[in-house]
């Protein structure tokens, strides 16, 4: 698929809370069950961290078309329970660990993953972030390193039975 003008057809913005039910869906779209973050979960991010959503609202129909969620935190190392338990969020904590880049399939390849990333890498910036920490699977590790990440080796991370890669970008 060619790549589009993004501008023209998304809007970049802080998720609302009538808005975590459409999370919730593209969420079990985007990962297997056994990785996808709970509904009970994805809504309790949503209240506790609605800073920390970035959505892509397709401007033709004013649905989610993707998003970026994570947890404010002091700490620099991924751990498995930022998945699981929101009032780990530290509002004023210097770095984010990402809990999920979701993606709708009818929207990949064009460029809007990559356009989500360097929005909230900008914004997290602002607000003073060191850096952007996240896991993911082996198979997407090329994928974050044109997105200037920085591949950090095997994480500590059983999430989902699956082995995760621990990946940083300095902000």
């Amino acid at each position: 698929m060619e790549e589009i003008n993004i501008e023209d057809c998304f809007e970049f913005r802080q998720i609302r809370p009538d808005e975590a039910e459409q999370t919730v869906r593209i969420e079990q779209i985007c990962f297997p069950p056994n990785e996808a973050c709970s509904e009970k979960m994805m809504r309790e991010r949503v209240r506790v961290a609605p800073e920390t959503f970035l959505v892509a609202v397709d401007r033709k129909t004013g649905k989610i078309a993707g998003f970026l969620n994570g947890l404010a935190t002091n700490e620099s190392l991924f751990r498995d329970e930022f998945f699981t338990d929101a009032n780990l969020h530290e509002p004023d904590g210097a770095n984010i660990m990402i809990l999920g880049l979701d993606v709708l399939p009818e929207y990949r390849r064009r460029g809007l993953a990559r356009a989500i990333v360097s929005r909230y890498a900008e914004i997290e910036a602002g607000r003073g972030r060191k850096q952007l920490i996240l896991t993911c699977l082996d198979s997407k590790v090329k994928m974050y390193e044109k997105m200037g990440f920085r591949d950090l080796g095997l994480a500590n991370s059983a999430w989902g039975g699956e082995q995760w890669h621990e990946m940083s970008r300095a902000l």
